[in-house]
């Protein structure tokens, strides 16, 4: 195992163990400590890639999208303008008139059923900034790592995340971690996750217990910690000295106001966030493709071989 797989393991890991010590702490302060940061430094590295889409200046009208979202007190209409934001993303990534077509006509069957069951809208809305974003396309990029790298060390990875959340899932953290003052700041801001997730799955009356607030926890940790290991991989963290001070300040400057004014400062957190993942839609788009290319060349050189 390389040097900085046997790293990612053990910040994997560490982030595990702390999650079975302070769930609601961890979640918290991996938001406002880890988060700005890690959305400066993404939007940059997507900046210098021209935001994986045809035109820069497309991501400027993607950024002014996510903002007025931020503002949209309706659920409905707000999982609405979410869900639009990553079909326009996935259109403009299409690399052929078929793929615009089949996207086209699956986004339009998909939005109708949504808008006939107007929750169905709020729950996507809650869930793909959220869970979504920080669980579901991690694992879709970890995954097509090793797939491309053929590394059997990032395969594990891969296992060890899922086997991970299997673990909180069903041997979470006692209920007696929870200092109140954080589990009702965690009540406050991602409340809303666990009736959305209960929507989702069928499940009456999911609520942000300690289980799912462990598996925030965990998944939003390593969320930031496997971003900030790719340094190397990827190289975000190579950018002109001026811009990488201006990260760094915009990045402690936001985490301070969340310790200056709480509630002010959880409100620009979740805006900035909010910009962050509608910025990375189309590079979502582009690995869940690539990702399912893969898969289906794989199952065909099976099928050929047995054939």
């Amino acid at each position: 195992m390389r040097t900085v797989d046997a790293v990612h393991l053990g910040l994997m890991l560490a982030a595990l163990a702390i999650t079975y010590l302070v769930p609601f702490e961890l979640l918290l302060l991996s938001y406002v400590v880890l988060g700005p940061a890690h959305y400066f430094t993404e939007i940059s590295w997507l900046h210098d890639r021209k935001y994986f889409l045809p035109r820069r200046n497309i991501a400027f009208g993607l950024a002014s999208v996510a903002v007025v979202a931020a503002l949209i007190d309706n659920a409905a209409w707000f999982g609405f303008v979410i869900w639009m934001a990553f079909v326009a993303c996935a259109l403009l990534t299409a690399t052929t008139a078929a793929q615009s077509a089949v996207l086209t006509f699956v986004a339009v069957g998909v939005t109708v059923i949504m808008a006939v069951n107007g929750s169905s809208l709020a729950v996507l809305g809650i869930l793909l900034p959220t869970l979504i974003h920080v669980s579901l396309f991690t694992l879709v990029f970890m995954t097509l790592g090793a797939y491309r790298s053929s590394s059997k060390a990032q395969a594990f990875l891969v296992v060890v995340y899922l086997l991970a959340i299997g673990v909180i899932l069903l041997a979470p953290p006692s209920a007696a971690t929870q200092i109140p003052a954080f589990a009702k700041a965690g009540q406050e801001y991602f409340g809303n996750v666990g009736p959305a997730l209960g929507r989702l799955l069928g499940i009456g009356g999911l609520r942000l217990d300690t289980r799912l607030t462990s598996l925030l926890a965990f998944v939003y940790t390593y969320h930031y910690l496997n971003w900030f290991i790719k340094a190397d991989v990827i190289r975000w963290a190579e950018i002109p000295k001026p811009r990488l001070a201006l990260v760094i300040a915009a990045s402690a400057a936001s985490t301070a106001l969340y310790f200056y004014n709480y509630a002010f400062g959880f409100t620009i957190l979740l805006a900035l966030s909010l910009v962050h993942v509608v910025l990375e839609f189309p590079l979502n788009n582009l690995a869940v493709r690539q990702l399912g290319a893969a898969i289906g060349q794989g199952l065909a050189q099976r099928l050929h071989r047995r054939a």
